[in-house]
């Protein structure tokens, strides 16, 4: 059976056709939050199998997996490739209405030239067809970050990292596409983590000197900013769940902090104190390197203590959190703002109910002369499927300006994820084709392409100032 992916896939009239084939769909990538691995793109990785590459890390499909009842050694355990593979193909036919659906017929017809659905039955010709391609230069990590026309790469990196790999792929003139770090401190602001002592130990090694005080501990994340900066960096990421929004005087922070070095139990106030003031001490450090920040809010991890206890984090189980953040985030930014030190930034919800409550929330912190300086991101993780980048789109453009927006980003570990950009580019010029049929929108393609090449491509390379 051949697959539903045809030339005007999700395109449902003839403006929204134009508008991706003649404007959207050849427009390079700038996909400024993704994790792939800086190591791989160095060392030009090949893939041993597609299962390797398409399925290895991929939690959505785990996801799928276990909710078949595919037993977990066919995932993440032991049996062989071809076993994981064969296991996939049984579950994708009912996928149907998944964006995996969507997202597995892209990947298979993009890269491969794979244009039959995926099933128990093809299984074994469509493992053999994609393994023999596999071994080909042109599905080394970076044929296909060029055949899929990325321009900018922006991976996410902890703070201890050497980014000795971001120095080799600039070394690479054979390579064009830039890849740059992306400064993620997690580890240094969530002091309730049960490793985090043992972070600081490392992060010690880095910075060359004791980190025995809140005082010491700003000094070194501001001193791993600067080395990420002489990197190329502009941008950081941080991931919240609940927004923490607790002030307090520097002596109250070093008592917290030499509490948590004598292995005290804190408080959840005395954490959120500690969290909170030392984000708006470095996020005014990032102003002034000109950066951006991200928020990634939202998201409940790990809530299965026993298959967390068994395969660790970031194996799909986290889930959307119902927090309420409004009052907080609002509070983080006014406390940037009010000393004109906010940087650009950029605010991601896991829980799309929040979508107007961010679509409004950008506007009160916006700043004459930097267009959208505050953006609402693009649909997140569990919402970057066809409904979920509608909910988005429209909530941006019915409280904002849809035209400012910055646009998507792949957030994937995956070098077959470029596809969701296409993804993206279809369902973006689909929804505004749909409001010129309505009458909704004037019909003046070349007035309505800029916006959509804007959307896809300008607004973010504009933004990040590349």
């Amino acid at each position: 059976m051949k697959t539903f992916i045809d030339e005007n896939f999700l395109l449902t009239n003839d403006i929204a056709k134009t508008l991706y084939h003649d404007y959207a769909k050849n427009m390079p990538i700038i996909d400024y939050h993704c994790h792939l691995d800086p190591k791989a793109i160095a060392e030009n990785k090949k893939f041993g199998s597609i299962t390797e590459i398409w399925l290895g890390g991929d939690h959505y499909k785990w996801r799928a997996l276990r909710t078949f009842g595919i037993d977990e050694k066919f995932i993440t355990g032991d049996s062989t490739d071809e076993e994981k593979f064969q296991k996939w193909a049984e579950v994708l036919p009912y996928t149907i209405g998944n964006p995996l659906s969507h997202w597995s017929a892209l990947e298979l017809k993009t890269y491969f030239g794979v244009d039959d659905l995926l099933t128990e039955d093809n299984w074994e010709s469509i493992y053999r067809q994609c393994n023999e391609q596999l071994q080909t230069d042109d599905f080394s990590t970076q044929s296909l970050i060029e055949k899929s026309n990325v321009e900018w790469i922006c991976t996410t990196d902890d703070p201890i990292d050497t980014l000795e790999y971001h120095d080799k792929i600039k070394e690479q003139s054979n390579f064009k596409t830039k890849v740059t770090p992306t400064f993620r401190p997690d580890k240094i602001l969530l002091i309730q983590s049960e490793t985090f002592l043992a972070y600081v130990e490392q992060l010690e090694k880095v910075v060359g000197f004791k980190i025995d005080s809140y005082k010491k501990m700003l000094e070194a994340a501001i001193n791993r900013a600067d080395y990420f900066n002489s990197k190329g960096c502009f941008i950081s990421d941080h991931a919240f769940g609940n927004i923490p929004f607790e002030l307090a005087d520097e002596q109250e922070l070093e008592q917290i902090f030499s509490r948590k070095l004598a292995g005290i139990a804190l408080t959840q106030q005395e954490a959120d104190k500690y969290t909170t003031c030392l984000f708006i001490e470095i996020a005014k450090h990032f102003h002034k390197l000109n950066w951006a920040i991200q928020l990634h809010i939202g998201a409940i991890r790990n809530p299965n203590t026993r298959m967390f206890n068994l395969l660790g984090a970031d194996t799909g189980y986290d889930f959307i959190g119902d927090y309420c953040v409004a009052e907080n985030l609002a509070k983080l930014l006014n406390a940037l703002d009010s000393t004109d030190q906010l940087p650009k930034t950029i605010l991601y919800t896991l829980n799309s109910n929040l979508n107007d409550v961010l679509g409004t929330l950008i506007a009160s912190f916006q700043q004459g002369g930097i267009k959208a300086k505050i953006q609402f991101g693009t649909a997140w993780w569990f919402n970057d499927q066809k409904d979920g980048m509608s909910k988005q789109m429209l909530s941006l453009s019915n409280l904002g300006l849809l035209s400012c927006f910055i646009g998507m980003l792949t957030d994937s570990r995956s070098f077959l994820s470029y596809t969701r950009h296409e993804y993206f580019r279809r369902i973006l010029c689909n929804l505004i084709g749909t409001w010129v049929i309505n009458g909704e929108v004037q019909n003046d393609i070349n007035f309505l392409g800029q916006i959509v090449k804007d959307i896809c491509y300008n607004n973010a390379k504009n933004y990040f100032n590349i």
